[in-house]
């Protein structure tokens, strides 16, 4: 059974284990998650539950969206995905899922829209090979033959240029690295597809269910505060320094006994 969180990808860092190891991680937020509707078999054909993610302003949500998020008694939410093949015994509506849900060494896959290029060429979009750069080459970097011998026409799949990037992207198998539950933070060795800020979807790893590996101690920063010892009044008397008046005055004193 597969359990999964949506979340935001915040960026990238590294970490340190006390060996000495440094890991890349990526970043996600994840704040808690609601059950918003589980699906079962009987009633919908296929076992699934749908996470409800991202506060939105009640006047950016209509109504049809406003009496399906009350049944599970949820603020108005951006982002709505069903997690298939779930355990819906488990799942009761109006949930809070957080990031407890998966643990430290856990294999997860991680999908997200990624990154849009544009249009761009055959050589960047297809990783095609340009000619020769030479000036009497006269082709460099075009898209080649498209249509020259039978059958007289561009076949359906030619390598063309056109928009790039802006597509479903499933990175498997990565592996989590850290939780940080009192922040809704977890951090995912490796890259994670999107731009900052972008929607993901964590699932638990479809080729390696339930694994966990043996992490390795990270590193913390947390520094202890200096303790501050409290000088008695006797001490503070003997190590206090004399002003300069009163250096004067004394040797004013013993000029006269003199």
């Amino acid at each position: 059974m597969r359990k999964g969180i949506l979340g935001r990808k915040i960026g990238m860092t590294q970490v340190f284990a006390k060996n000495g190891k440094l890991t890349p991680v990526t970043v996600i937020s994840v704040e808690p998650n609601i059950v918003s509707q589980i699906k079962t078999v009987e009633t919908d054909g296929y076992n699934a539950i749908q996470l409800a993610y991202g506060d939105k302003k009640e006047k950016n949500c209509n109504k049809p969206m406003m009496g399906h998020l009350k049944k599970s008694n949820s603020a108005p939410k951006r982002f709505l995905k069903e997690i298939r093949n779930a355990d819906i015994s488990a799942y009761t509506l109006g949930q809070e899922i957080k990031a407890d849900i998966f643990s430290v060494g856990e294999m997860v896959d991680i999908s997200g829209i990624s990154k849009g290029k544009g249009y761009q060429g055959v050589i960047k979009r297809h990783n095609q090979s340009r000619g020769p750069m030479g000036h009497g080459s006269q082709y460099h970097r075009g898209v080649g033959s498209l249509g020259t011998m039978r059958p007289m026409r561009v076949l359906k799949g030619k390598n063309l240029p056109g928009h790039m990037g802006h597509e479903l992207i499933t990175v498997q198998n990565l592996e989590v690295i850290d939780i940080l539950l009192d922040k809704n933070i977890i951090l995912v060795k490796g890259n994670v597809p999107g731009p900052k800020k972008s929607l993901v979807i964590i699932k638990s790893a479809i080729k390696h269910e339930g694994k966990v590996n043996n992490m390795d101690e990270l590193v913390t920063y947390v520094t202890e505060e200096p303790v501050v010892e409290e000088t008695t009044t006797e001490v503070a008397e003997e190590t206090a320094v004399e002003t300069p008046n009163e250096i004067a005055n004394e040797e004013s004193s013993q000029e006269s006994s003199n």
